[in-house]
């Protein structure tokens, strides 16, 4: 079954406009690799440039294959005015570098891109990730705006759950405001910086927000991640993962291993969920950087269940360190295929006792 076929047969739209920039891979466009989409080819970073400028919302196109070569500021400067423009900010992209710099390419586009792929490439893995991307675009809150001529699906917290959330989340909130105001203080006085951490995460439907939590890391931290990539707990023997947890992390400040170790730097989450973005218990919302690891149809389903502040694989072996990754993204699968009412209450149930066990050494 080919990729359009496939996503047709799913409901989610009935056409696909692909923009492609490079001459390289010519051969497998023309060898039917996207049978029936729209495919605009551009030969110079100029006439895409021209091209992107009169597109409207009706004509943008879902998705830009790019090649690159030597070519990286040119490339930047494009990439940074498709996603500074508000028609055009929702196309995804995918680089195919050809350049041979690997280090440098990843440094310089990796927060702007959906993925890149380094020559040579597995087209099948390729052709794998751009079915995934063009299925789940249209589940994005964001992408609301964009008229499609089939019904797209919405994942939504149930009405139950969510009224459960505002009711419990507030009267937290409110119980709990004298100790987090005496958190922002400490913090303040632990060490340099904002008092509350915030980040862009991938929840329900792969909808991106600003994440809450006080702040246990030094400044930056986030920079310093791939420094620490052979520490992560989840990657064993030098494999890669898609979560990242790393024992004795060298970033946390002192305050924030006592936040983390009683949970208490999650309490502004609750912020989140009153705000709509996740529920009191779900997958937990992840990093960009871990999210667009989990792209094949196996693993993405943890996205179409609610995104919570605790979950089904953080009470079934909390205070044990060799969970592997694999089990839990099986777990996050069994929550979204599986959660109820009575579920969300059995694993706050377990939650609170999980939360004074320690982590196994």
């Amino acid at each position: 079954m080919d990729l359009l076929t496939d996503i047709k047969k799913e409901q989610y739209f009935l056409t696909v406009s692909i923009g492609y920039l490079g001459t390289k891979f010519s051969d497998e466009l023309e060898d039917d690799f996207f049978e029936n989409a729209d495919i605009t080819k551009f030969n110079q970073i100029a006439d895409l440039e021209r091209f992107i400028s009169n597109c409207n919302l009706l004509s943008v196109p879902e998705l830009l294959l790019l090649e690159i070569g030597n070519e990286t500021a040119e490339i930047k400067r494009l990439i940074t005015n498709i996603k500074n423009n508000p028609v055009t900010q929702g196309i995804s992209i995918i680089l195919l570098d050809f350049s041979g710099n690997k280090s440098a390419v990843v440094d310089t586009f990796r927060p702007f891109v959906n993925d890149i792929y380094f020559y040579p490439f597995n087209v099948a893995d390729l052709r794998e990730r751009i079915k995934f991307i063009l299925r789940f675009k249209y589940i994005r809150n964001e992408r609301k705006e964009r008229p499609v001529t089939i019904p797209v699906t919405h994942y939504k917290i149930p009405f139950t759950k969510r009224m459960f959330d505002i009711v419990v989340a507030g009267l937290v909130l409110l119980a709990g405001l004298p100790l987090m105001l005496l958190i922002a203080l400490l913090i303040k006085l632990d060490s340099k910086g904002p008092v509350f951490y915030r980040s862009k995460r991938a929840g329900t439907g792969y909808r991106v927000f600003s994440f809450y939590k006080f702040r246990s890391m030094k400044v930056n931290a986030d920079k310093e991640l791939d420094k620490l990539s052979e520490l992560n707990q989840y990657a064993a023997n030098g494999g890669s993962s898609a979560f990242v947890k790393i024992k004795n992390d060298p970033r946390v400040t002192k305050l924030g291993a006592l936040l983390r170790n009683t949970s208490l730097d999650e309490l502004p989450q609750l912020l989140n969920v009153l705000k709509g973005d996740m529920s009191l218990v779900g997958n937990r919302p992840l990093p960009l950087y871990e999210a667009q690891e989990l792209t094949s149809d196996e693993w993405a389903l943890r996205f179409l269940g609610p995104a919570g502040i605790t979950g089904l694989w953080q009470v079934t072996k909390r205070g044990r360190s060799e969970m592997s990754d694999e089990e839990r993204r099986r777990l996050d699968n069994d929550y979204a295929t599986d959660f109820s009412f009575w579920m969300d209450l059995r694993i706050l149930m377990k939650t609170v006792p999980a939360l004074f066990q320690k982590e196994a050494v």
